[in-house]
């Protein structure tokens, strides 16, 4: 079984050769078969020979415990499990005590993924001869099937100790560190399987999958092209190389790969799934569904298929029904991470906060970038009791969702708590003044001492937020006068409206296409009064020559140095127009009158069909009407603008 980590990266590790099965030598001769002409025949490849001959010796001896054992591994190695363990179990109740016997019919049930029962086959073997490798080796397999990685790079590495030149069980010991979450480990255990195989295709195959892992696509990808050199005929080289190059913004070429090794196996549903994740990326969720359901077609329990065709039925506005596809994946895994994370924004989305809040617990078992801190002081969830205690409150995830739940810390304060803001560090000078907090850290800084800790993005549900409760009274950060009396006399003086423009986030992010526009498309945006001022950091080369060739647009881009910075210019705004980036959220916390461009399919946050935002009470949204469409959404910008400066 190959286990899965996430929505946005499934890895598919080629299976790792089994031991061989034990073909003894010198067993006794058939009076009237040579028995040895039959071994000779299975070793040499010949096995519909060697097979004819052993059922010719049991004809005559039923007995023939070796004949038995070959037998039922020749059917195990024709696909034929369930008669290789009615078979080798024949052999098995002739003679108990071969370890061979044992392994043999372990790898037969291991084939039929019956993994318990295979692994006390091996138990067994290993219990006859402890130092039996290839029982070890096969023992680890076992413990993968199980999920118990870090048992099988134990069993793994008793199996090296015996036989430290075996690449196939530094290879299978990789997998098995890669499923216990040390892909750098990993990496060196794959290293030291092509040192000793240098033309192991698989073994480069898996090294690709821990250098994606560890961050290093591009040596990822260099890796994938030797599994294809070495291995022609993988498709999970192919398959993974193409997440590769997604992770290097090369979606079309990522597409091609995937299709190479569905070209291979047409019936390969890890390949599929993939497929379907890259034709997301490129606004393709009709091709993206189909692919999703092709490869639940294959594999009915596949959750990640299940859990990403619920992502592309939100894109497609088709909510109930990506509720249902995320029901499905965890019918097949109760314990998918990444379905009950996506399937609480899409609660979210839909304004269902009881049921939203309560699963978007299940992230930190996701791996997106929302890390546990791993505190000794209990989490504070809502119900005990804090006045008088200090409460740490952290940061977790984008400079937005800070901007979004700082809020909170006044509501923590009100409790009776001294409350503690830890945030990012371009953040810490903004929040210095925010109300309820008692200090405001950098990440990085020491922390005080402190009672609780609470993400803030966990507040919602320790107060139990509902869609009439949100605490959005007003502006809750304001910026620094001197800050703001500097950037006054820096901006030249107009008679109309200044309004700050915010038309593309950062381009590290992976949705960061999803929600930007290049600075063309607001070229209606344009008034013989209005002063518009550039309130991102971040401008594309494309960008920065239409500014120059525009030229009524003021950009201060470098200095801004913190938000601090920006919450001060951005104040000087009569409005601000902004895609979903973090300055949407600034200029709704400081109360500035903000109109919002919204892909789409918009984070949960702006929920569905308002031109308001219960967050914001400044906010104005205008939403794409179609998947990757803005026209619809920016004609009304531009027109509202127009009115607005009439």
């Amino acid at each position: 079984m190959v286990r899965r980590s996430d929505l946005e990266r499934s890895l598919e590790y080629p299976r790792p050769a089994m031991s061989n099965p034990e073909v003894p030598a010198g067993a006794p001769a058939s009076p009237t078969v040579d028995f040895q002409q039959a071994v000779a025949y299975h070793v040499g490849g010949r096995l519909p020979q060697a097979e004819e001959l052993y059922r010719l010796i049991l004809g005559a001896f039923p007995q023939h415990f070796d004949a038995q054992h070959l037998l039922g591994v020749i059917c195990h190695q024709t696909g034929r499990n369930e008669e290789a363990v009615e078979r080798i179990g024949r052999a098995i109740a002739i003679n108990a005590m071969q370890p061979a016997a044992h392994s043999n019919l372990g790898l037969a049930l291991l084939a039929l993924r019956r993994a318990s029962e295979a692994l006390a086959c091996f138990e067994r073997a290993l219990a006859i001869d402890a130092r039996y490798a290839d029982a070890l080796l096969n023992r680890g397999n076992a413990l993968r099937e199980l999920a118990r990685p870090t048992e099988a790079v134990a069993s793994y590495d008793a199996a090296l100790a015996i036989n430290p030149a075996a690449a196939g069980t530094f290879n299978s010991r990789g997998i098995a560190l890669l499923e216990a979450g040390r892909p750098a480990d990993a990496l060196g255990s794959f290293d030291r399987a092509l040192e000793l195989e240098p033309a192991n295709g698989p073994a480069y195959c898996n090294r690709g999958n821990a250098l994606r892992a560890v961050g290093r696509p591009a040596d990822a990808l260099a890796s994938y092209d030797l599994a294809i050199l070495h291995a022609p005929g993988l498709p999970e080289a192919f398959s993974n190389r193409g997440n590769a190059l997604r992770d290097l913004g090369r979606s079309e070429e990522a597409l091609a790969s995937i299709d190479q090794a569905l070209a291979l196996r047409p019936a390969y549903a890890g390949a599929l799934n993939v497929r379907g994740i890259v034709l997301r990326d490129l606004n393709r969720q009709a091709e993206a569904l189909e692919s999703f359901d092709r490869a639940i077609a294959v594999e009915p329990g596949h959750a990640d298929a299940h859990c990403n065709r619920g992502n592309v039925l939100q894109d497609l506005h088709r909510h109930a029904e990506a509720l249902q596809s995320y029901a499905r994946a965890l019918e097949s895994d109760p314990a998918h991470a990444e379905s009950h994370w996506n399937e609480s924004l899409c609660r979210l989305l839909l304004a269902d906060f009881a049921g939203g809040w309560r699963k978007y617990e299940g992230r930190w078992k996701t791996e997106q970038a929302h890390q546990g801190r791993g505190f000794v002081q209990p989490l504070w969830a809502g119900q005990e009791s804090i006045r008088g205690k200090t409460v740490l409150l952290h940061a977790e995830q984008g400079f937005g969702d800070t901007l979004q739940f700082c809020r909170y810390a006044r509501k923590v304060s009100d409790l009776g708590a001294r409350v503690v803001l830890e945030v990012q560090p371009p953040l810490r000078t903004l929040m210095s003044g925010l109300p309820g907090t008692s200090a405001v850290i950098a990440r990085g800084e020491t922390l005080p001492a402190f009672d609780f800790h609470c993400p803030l993005l966990s507040l919602p549900l320790a107060f139990n937020t509902s869609l009439d409760s949100i605490p959005s009274s007003g502006a809750y950060l304001c910026s620094d006068p001197a800050r703001v009396d500097r950037w006054r006399k820096r901006l030249p003086p107009t008679q109309g409206l200044r309004v700050g423009l915010v038309w593309s986030g950062s381009g590290a992010l992976r949705n960061d296409p999803a929600r930007s526009l290049p600075l063309a498309a607001l070229a209606g945006l344009r008034s013989a009064d209005a002063q518009f001022v550039c309130l991102q950091k971040e401008i594309s080369a494309g960008d920065r020559a239409l500014l120059a060739e525009r030229g009524d647009v003021q950009c201060y881009g470098e200095e801004l140095v913190d938000f601090a910075e920006t919450a001060a210019l951005a104040d000087l705004m009569d409005m601000v127009i902004s895609v979903d980036t973090a300055v949407a959220h600034l200029a709704g916390a400081l109360g500035k009158p903000v109109w919002i461009l919204l892909p789409h399919a918009p984070t949960w946050r702006w929920l569905l069909d308002r031109r308001d935002s219960p967050w914001y009470p400044t906010a104005r949204l205008f939403r794409a009407s179609r998947l990757g469409d803005w026209d619809g959404a920016v004609g009304a910008v531009i027109a509202a603008f127009a009115e607005a400066t009439r």
